[in-house]
């Protein structure tokens, strides 16, 4: 059996990165129905960004910090009215991709009460590359 590399030695190179959030929770003011202006509903939101692997990842600057996709979801929510969850995940998306080392990002927006209590949720999911 061989000893463990020693620390900043190079086993392999970094061939994917990737960053995701998993069931962030947004309310939002958003839809096209009458009965869905003027009220916030839950939002279950899913984002994974592919990333331009470093050839080692130490450092906060060399990938993206996911408290963005937090920060940036609830932005747009704060923002106003949104008529489809389409224009939030694209929205969502184009946030993320536009941090530098996003190479790929996938969005799934979940409406968890659109089509209550038929199924558990209605949603779109989008991917934006470079």
């Amino acid at each position: 059996m061989s000893a463990p590399p020693e620390a900043g030695t190079p086993v392999g190179q970094l061939e994917t990165l990737t960053v995701f959030v998993r069931g962030l929770t947004v309310e939002a003011q958003i839809g096209i129905n009458a009965d869905e202006f003027g009220r916030r509903q839950p939002l279950v939101i899913d984002v994974e960004i592919n990333l331009a692997p470093p050839e080692r990842c130490e450092h906060i600057a060399e990938t993206i910090n996911y408290e963005l996709v937090v920060s940036h979801a609830q932005a747009i929510a704060e923002a106003g009215h949104v008529r489809l969850i389409e224009t939030f995940a694209q929205r969502l998306a184009e946030a993320m991709l536009a941090q530098p080392a996003a190479m790929r990002v996938r969005v799934r927006v979940e409406k968890p009460q659109a089509l209550a209590p038929h199924a558990l949720a209605a949603g779109v999911e989008i991917t934006l590359a470079r």
